[in-house]
């Protein structure tokens, strides 16, 4: 986790930030003008700084500098009480060119299944029980397992194997459970994949899955819009 615990997903339409220090993560999402700000200030430039440095931006485009001035204020001093103005990990941004491939049930093998009750169990415990980020120290401290980089079709089985168990457990496992615990699978069968978590902004969503070999795996075609930002991932460093 980072110092602040403050993860950010950059994209055209403004950034994402998630919040991982309370609960299962809140998400706070700033339009161009918001993100600018936020990105001056966590750069280094005092707030009242930064809010007169944008104002005379937009008042050299036609804006109304006092309407600018005021708006620039207490959006700043709102992410100032939401303790959100402080340096969060580097601002990842969408990746061109990633496959998303969409939900395909393929043949799980008994020991990815036996692998999938298991880290279903874990991800339901520590995302129901516990503050996201004890899943996302778990999330890192698995990478640490021996083994080598899921393909494509082992991290299809290992999702396979993941959303089968959800089925037998109580109350409904979302993107974020199946996400962590497919991550946690392909640990435990000696795989690696890497877990993400990120955003959309047109609507505004969030998001959590698995990717392998360049591939966003497991999607459900009927209910994701495409493209989500990376505001997390782990993966193992080396």
């Amino acid at each position: 986790m980072t110092s602040t615990g403050v993860y950010a997903a950059l994209g055209p339409e403004g950034i994402a930030l998630m919040d991982a220090r309370h609960g299962r993560g809140r998400w706070r999402f700033l339009e161009p003008a918001g993100a600018q700000l936020w990105l001056t200030i966590t750069g280094g430039t005092a707030p009242e700084a930064a809010v007169e440095l944008l104002t005379a931006q937009w008042q050299d485009k036609g804006a109304d500098a006092d309407r600018v001035r005021a708006d620039l204020g207490a959006l700043a001093a709102d992410l100032q009480r939401a303790r959100l103005l402080q340096p969060a990990a580097r601002p990842l941004t969408a990746r061109d060119g990633a496959e998303i491939r969409f939900d395909a049930p393929v043949p799980a093998g008994l020991v990815s299944r036996a692998a999938g009750h298991a880290a279903l169990f874990a991800a339901l415990v520590l995302l129901r029980c516990l503050p996201v980020r004890f899943a996302l120290a778990a999330a890192r401290t698995v990478t640490r397992l021996p083994g080598r980089a899921a393909t494509v079709a082992e991290a299809e089985e290992t999702f396979t194997a993941v959303r089968r168990a959800a089925r037998v457990w109580p109350g409904r496992a979302a993107c974020l459970e199946e996400s962590l615990a497919a991550h946690f699978a392909a640990a435990f069968t000696g795989h690696r994949v890497r877990w993400v978590i990120g955003a959309r902004f047109i609507p505004h969503g969030a998001h959590a899955w698995i990717e392998a070999d360049g591939s966003v795996i497991g999607q459900d075609e009927s209910d994701r819009i495409w493209p989500y930002v990376p505001a997390l991932q782990v993966e193992r460093s080396h």
